[in-house]
């Protein structure tokens, strides 16, 4: 006689039998519901089993349909049970996430109001799971958020639950869901306030709470340092009223003014290391729009110091700019990145504003080079000459500069090279006189034709017969 096969064990079911497991599992708790028929045991092993399930939506279908929500929603907001509550609410998260359209159907049973009030517990996981589920219904859904922020009290939930984590940054982890709580509520802030931007003054509060967490804890060691929980934090500072009073307070606090913007420049200085032309856009450019405003908003103290940290240096001169290994270097080469257009608006547009938003001494710390296209695009004068941009530079005017490319003149290296001749000269000077000519025809330079200058004021002379007859007898 043949052997019965073993029965599989728990989620590892396929096709027809996974859907007759889940459709029995989701009509048991269904059935709980209107006339309780599981002992707290049955219920909770039941939807540990439905959440194996749930990680693969397929051939688990009536875990996503209206009915099936419902079942999860009301099991985990109504049940008087912790434990069965987080095991609803972690299949609920499964299905929102790998279902979006499960997330209107969440939202048309009218249970938000429960969550936030659920969000108050001062417990991570419920933190965690309630964060993760309002932060999936602020995407494809019709969630009235303004209502919860003014009625059921969201943004003193996250708020909370930030000075909670705040008070803990730094010590020991005891829960290992601490930090996924933390990332969940910060994600979740960063999207209230970006889809309710009316409402931002009502989380204003949360921006020390940010800032300790984001001082407290330890430099990140891995390859990606803007991963969890930095990130997030610096994403949901971003859209905060950085510029008001009591945000001033928190990020140039009395004592150490300069603390919270050297942690951003470190931060700042290990993500430009650390990430590919490609990766920067999302990860650096929300760090480089927090530093901008401090520098923008903060006292003059600050903005100095946040200036002889971005700004280059003499070392930085010694090349030419952007050549270098260092964080202005770096921050110069990423200003030019056709990957990156939205970190090439915040780098130049920071730049621009350490030079107190001055063409001439834009030009000065950056050079020709790479202020030329920000001041075209922008519709800014750039200036009449290079000792004009130079004449009240940062210390370089002792020291000429090349105002092209910012390298100090005395440290520039030219190929061994044959002199010119007199005729090759002559024709540089005309094809330079061309090329100049059709920039001016375009709009975009006013100033006067250098080698029409040079002509007029007499230092550029017409070959005479001898001098080209000696320049055909070299050739």
């Amino acid at each position: 006689m043949a052997q019965v096969p073993p029965m599989a064990s728990s989620g590892s079911l396929t096709g027809p039998a996974k859907l007759g497991a889940v459709t029995k599992l989701m009509d048991k708790l269904s059935e709980d519901l209107t006339a309780i028929n599981l002992l707290p045991h049955q219920r909770d092993s039941a939807l540990e089993e439905l959440k194996v399930y749930g990680r693969d939506p397929k051939d688990a279908d009536p875990i996503f349909t209206k009915q099936g929500i419902e079942t999860l929603t009301r099991h985990a907001f109504n049940s008087p049970s912790s434990t069965t509550s987080r095991n609803a609410l972690r299949v609920l998260c499964n299905a929102m996430l790998l279902k979006p359209e499960t997330r209107q159907m969440f939202v048309d049973l009218g249970y938000e109001a429960t969550a936030c009030s659920k969000l108050k517990n001062d417990n991570r996981d419920d933190e965690f799971l309630i964060s993760r589920i309002l932060f999936l219904t602020t995407y494809g859904t019709n969630i009235d958020l303004v209502s919860l922020i003014e009625k059921h009290h969201l943004a003193e939930s996250i708020v909370q639950n930030l000075e909670r984590h705040a008070k803990a940054a730094g010590q020991p982890k005891t829960n290992p869901m601490e930090d996924m709580a933390l990332v969940e509520t910060l994600k979740l802030l960063f999207n209230v306030t970006k889809f309710c931007s009316d409402h931002v003054d009502a989380f204003a509060a949360a921006i020390p709470h940010i800032l300790t967490i984001l001082c407290k804890l330890g430099l990140p060691t891995t390859k990606t340092p803007l991963d969890p929980p930095f990130g997030p934090a610096i994403n949901a500072l971003m859209n905060l009223k950085l510029e008001s009073r009591s945000a001033q307070a928190s990020l140039c606090p009395r004592n150490e003014p300069t603390s919270v913007a050297d942690r951003l420049i470190q931060l700042l200085d290990l993500a430009m290391k650390s990430y590919g032309e490609s990766e920067v856009e999302h990860t650096v450019t929300p760090l480089i729009c927090v530093l901008s405003s401090i520098h923008e908003h903060g006292p003059e103290s600050v903005r100095q110091h946040i200036r002889t940290k971005l700004l280059p240096t003499e070392q930085d001169r010694q090349d030419v700019l952007g050549r270098g290994h260092t964080l202005p270097a770096m921050l110069l080469r990423s200003s030019t990145n056709a990957l990156a257009p939205e970190l090439r608006k915040a780098i130049t547009h920071l730049f621009f504003d350490m030079s107190d938003k001055d063409a001439s001494k834009f030009v000065n710390n950056v050079g020709y080079g790479f202020a030329s296209g920000f001041l075209f695009q922008n519709q800014i004068p750039i200036p009449q000459s290079a000792s004009e941009a130079f004449s009240a530079g940062s210390g370089s005017a002792e020291r000429p500069v090349n105002p092209v490319t910012g390298q100090f003149l005395d440290a520039e290296n030219f190929p061994d090279m044959p002199e010119m001749s007199e005729e090759e000269k002559e024709r540089e000077a005309e094809r330079l006189f061309v090329l100049f000519e059709r920039l001016r025809a375009t709009g975009l330079v006013s100033v006067e034709n250098p080698v029409q200058q040079a002509v007029q004021s007499g230092r550029f002379e017409e070959l005479s017969d001898s001098d080209d007859d000696a320049a055909k007898d070299l050739d």
